[in-house]
């Protein structure tokens, strides 16, 4: 059987479009993008080709894209850069417990500088109530975080519905769209969102590149201070390289959104596994609101660790961290509520573009024949 990649959550390959944008840069994009002569002007230009082009996925103007070293850096300057803002007054922030680390560890950190954060819980499916986030409200609170799509079960969040929510009490919504970005669609404005985080090499561009986008009018402290770049909203002299990798690839991404041929094949893998295993297997995540590339399953009984150790020429991951001989069940499917003699038997596979339906049917028979 030959190796065959199912982890495009974890990252992607990087598109051969992408890569043709890159490689002229490396020698004739060396000067800095900030110089007023013509050594910087490609530089610039491709940097700011690149803005316009993440500004195009993400339905906003150009002005309003920050690029970031990647998606934790554009989650950190999304919850301190609010917090620093009006530090001199107590601060509010409200998220899920689901949350990526990128999220969750900033907050805790927050925390320790005098924050107080709500984590509000999910239901079985991972999806976050509204009205949950209704009631935890505060005269002081100043941001509501809550990802677009989990990176673990796929489930996409009512965001629609939690703008209005934070629109009508005059709070800033921000959403970790690593996940999303590329996928479905992340129009800013139809989900009502003030800031929004984008990851590169998680819709087939580079690593070490990201985005936040910042809707006009908002105002944050820089999380990363020196000279003015990016309107003096994150210092560094910026990476034409990098940036116009992620511009293609955001460019690349918006004639695929829907991605129905890979909803396909996740729908054909879940499937076969259903009929060969019967009870035996089970969904993790929402049946209908979820991402098109992503199966979370969990194997009853099993540790999926060690049936990912049994097929090592599949590349897919777990949640579950394997600790002295004992299995920690993954902090997303605790909290859905899902049984640990289940949860630690949960495995993730993410497809992609170049995923083919040959490839599904050999993973569904060797699964099927390991478990059977």
């Amino acid at each position: 059987m030959r190796q065959i990649y199912l982890d495009h959550n974890a990252s992607t390959p990087i598109d051969p479009a992408v890569a043709a944008i890159m490689r002229p840069l490396l020698e004739s994009a060396y000067g800095n993008p900030s110089s007023g002569h013509w050594a910087g002007a490609p530089a610039k230009a491709a940097l700011e080709r690149a803005r316009s082009q993440v500004a195009a996925l993400l339905g906003c103007t150009a002005e309003e894209i920050v690029f970031t070293s990647g998606g934790s850096e554009a989650n950190n300057l999304a919850l301190k850069g609010l917090f620093f803002r009006r530090r001199d007054r107590p601060a509010h922030i409200v998220t899920s417990r689901i949350e990526h680390p990128a999220i969750l560890m900033p907050c805790r950190f927050l925390e320790r500088l005098g924050a107080a954060v709500t984590y509000v819980p999910v239901d079985g499916t991972g999806r976050v109530d509204p009205d949950d986030i209704r009631k935890v409200i505060r005269g002081d609170t100043v941001l509501i975080s809550i990802m677009h799509a989990n990176n673990e079960v796929g489930t996409i969040q009512p965001i629609g519905e939690i703008a209005n929510i934070a629109h009508a009490h005059g709070i800033p919504l921000h959403t970790d769209a690593a996940q999303s970005a590329g996928k479905i669609p992340t129009n800013v404005d139809v989900l009502g969102v003030d800031l929004l985080s984008v990851a590169g090499h998680k819709l087939y561009g580079p690593k070490g590149i990201g985005a936040l986008y910042i809707r006009r009018g908002t105002v944050m402290e820089p999380l990363i201070h020196g000279a003015g770049h990016e309107l003096g909203r994150r210092a560094g002299t910026e990476s034409a390289l990098l940036a116009a990798g992620l511009g293609e690839a955001c460019e690349i991404a918006q004639p695929g959104l829907g991605m129905e041929p890979t909803r396909r094949l996740r729908d054909l893998l879940w499937e076969r596994l259903r009929v060969a295993l019967g009870e035996r297997v089970s969904l993790n995540g929402h049946v209908q609101e979820r991402l098109p590339n992503t199966l979370n399953v969990s194997f009853a009984e099993q540790v999926g660790a060690e049936i990912l150790a049994r097929m090592p020429e599949v590349a897919a991951s777990t949640g579950s961290a394997c600790h002295a001989g004992r299995t920690e069940l993954s902090p997303v499917l605790e909290a859905m509520g899902i049984a640990p003699e289940v949860g630690t038997g949960a495995i993730r596979f993410s497809l992609g573009r170049g995923t083919t339906e040959e490839e599904i049917e050999q993973v569904a028979d060797r699964l099927s024949r390991l478990l059977a």
